[in-house]
């Protein structure tokens, strides 16, 4: 599996709450999205962004990271593969991404997701 890019997903009580700190604090004054359960915020000026996740919405269990592919299929496939811990199988959501959750040997939950085209 190829990572294009990571994304930490930060455990909050609230997202629009915890939106002051890391928006405006740390300068994530980009709002890419924002779901109610879960929303990116991005720096316009170095591209470094983080999730704010309050509990995921489809998950039993919550994930430490997202790791974005291009080939969230053969992730998946390899995943299985390898004989790792499935948390949450390969799912097209309604809000346009595809993913799974799959646990790491060290017991992190890596949600693994690739776009639509």
């Amino acid at each position: 599996m190829r990572a294009n890019r990571i994304t930490a997903n930060l455990r909050v009580a609230d997202v629009d709450a915890a939106k002051g700190f890391y928006a405006d604090y740390l300068g994530l004054s980009t709002e890419e999205f924002n779901m109610g359960w879960v929303a990116r915020y991005t720096s316009p000026e170095t591209g470094a962004n983080i999730q704010l996740v309050t509990r995921d919405a489809t998950a039993s269990e919550d994930s430490v990271v997202s790791v974005h592919t291009d080939d969230v299929d053969s992730a998946y496939a390899e995943a299985q593969g390898l004989g790792f811990e499935i948390v949450r199988p390969l799912t097209t959501e309604s809000w346009g991404v595809r993913r799974f959750l799959v646990r790491a040997p060290d017991g992190n939950v890596v949600n693994i997701v690739g776009h639509r085209a």
